[in-house]
């Protein structure tokens, strides 16, 4: 019987590994495929990038009463993922077609946030399992384990990078309807 048990429980494990990395594949390609700028989109990923980017300000905030330092690390990996965020929308290849206007995000940027989400989840892993890293007695075990600035850093980077990166899209896509009602009228205009 016990022996039934330890493969089953190396059945499940390795099939939660195939699903985490199957994800990561799967964000990896939705990251880099071309996509059409929609107005609508762009503006709904905005409103709901700045909801989720307060809210985590807000949670760190008061997360920061038991761990001084938490809100101090949400700004600065804000701050290093807005910088990202505008390295990406120098690196995405725009395209105008007649049906609208394209846009094909950066591969290696796609790749360094898939990177990032998969190497939080191992350290984090391993800082859960690993027996050198046993919290403190005056630190509940789920603080010690999970890595609190790291964890918030990168978050809160992946949430500026995505915030400014959705800003950027909807500027741009504001900024070609708006050269395309101007190319109209003027179109109308020599007739």
């Amino acid at each position: 019987m016990p022996l039934i048990i330890l493969a089953l429980l190396v059945f499940v494990l390795l099939a939660l590994a195939g699903v985490v990395l199957l994800s990561l594949a799967v964000r990896y390609r939705a990251g880099t495929a071309r996509r059409q700028a929609r107005r609508w989109i762009a503006s709904l990923n905005v409103w709901v990038t700045s909801f989720s980017a307060v809210f985590f300000l807000s949670f760190t905030l008061l997360l920061s009463f038991w761990i001084e330092s938490a809100f101090r690390f949400a700004l600065i990996g804000m701050a290093f993922g807005g910088i990202l965020g505008l390295v990406g929308l120098a690196m995405t290849r725009w395209e105008s077609q007649p049906e609208g206007l394209f846009y094909t995000p950066s591969r290696w940027l796609a790749l360094l946030v898939t990177l990032a989400i998969a190497g939080r989840f191992v350290y984090g892993w391993w800082r859960a399992t690993h027996s050198g890293s046993s919290p403190s007695r005056d630190q509940h075990w789920l603080i010690g384990a999970s890595g609190t600035q790291l964890s918030v850093a990168v978050a809160a980077g992946l949430i500026g990078y995505y915030l400014v990166y959705s800003i950027g899209v909807r500027l741009r896509v504001a900024g070609h309807e708006q050269r395309r009602s101007n190319n109209a009228a003027r179109r109308l205009s020599v007739r």
